[in-house]
């Protein structure tokens, strides 16, 4: 498939949000979000701002992940008014080749509940669409908020260690099995 040939294709949808496929267009939308320091504190190690070019090598690189294999992140749009409130996907975390779960929302729409929502969404459209068995999440161990999400949607903590950039990190992972296993209590 022609990765530039691909138009915007809501992947999957939640009360509130849809979550849709990055375009070049959109590379300035994400530029936006990862150049501000107070969201980028967390998803880099020295947690430096990212540049436009950046932006453009993760939308192109979350373009490919998406057309191989339907993983990548992807825009959150607000359904209420189509506003982009952020991104949310899998990734695949280099070390192990497992799909990783992530998401960065702009500040002023902290607190709204919507990662949780995203990553609720994530979490059962990655057991319900794909093969997968498992998935993991890591975050910061002094990111309080994302720590606080992996474990809402019933992920379970491995181990702290240093991620592929020497942060210091509290790991997660939920099985298929277990995901059942919740669905049913």
């Amino acid at each position: 498939m022609n990765v530039d040939s691909v138009s915007i294709e809501t992947v999957l949808e939640t009360e509130r949000l849809r979550l849709t496929n990055w375009l070049p267009v959109h590379v300035d939308d994400l530029y936006a979000l990862h150049s501000d320091p107070e969201i980028t504190r967390y998803l880099t190690a020295d947690g430096s701002p990212e540049t436009r070019e950046q932006a453009e090598w993760r939308i192109n690189n979350w373009r490919k992940n998406f057309a191989a294999s339907r993983l990548g992140k992807l825009r959150i749009i607000r359904k209420a008014d189509g506003v982009l409130v952020g991104r949310a996907g899998f990734g695949i975390y280099p070390p192990t080749s497992e799909p990783e779960l992530g998401y960065a929302l702009f500040r002023k729409y902290w607190g709204n509940g919507y990662a949780l929502e995203a990553a609720t969404g994530l979490r059962d459209w990655i057991f319900e669409k794909t093969e997968r068995d498992h998935f993991i999440g890591l975050a910061a161990i002094k990111n309080t908020a994302s720590l606080n999400i992996l474990e809402a949607i019933g992920m379970n903590a491995t181990e702290i260690k240093p991620d592929m950039d020497g942060a210091m990190c509290q790991f997660f992972i939920l099985s298929r099995n277990q995901w059942l296993e919740q669905k049913h209590d």
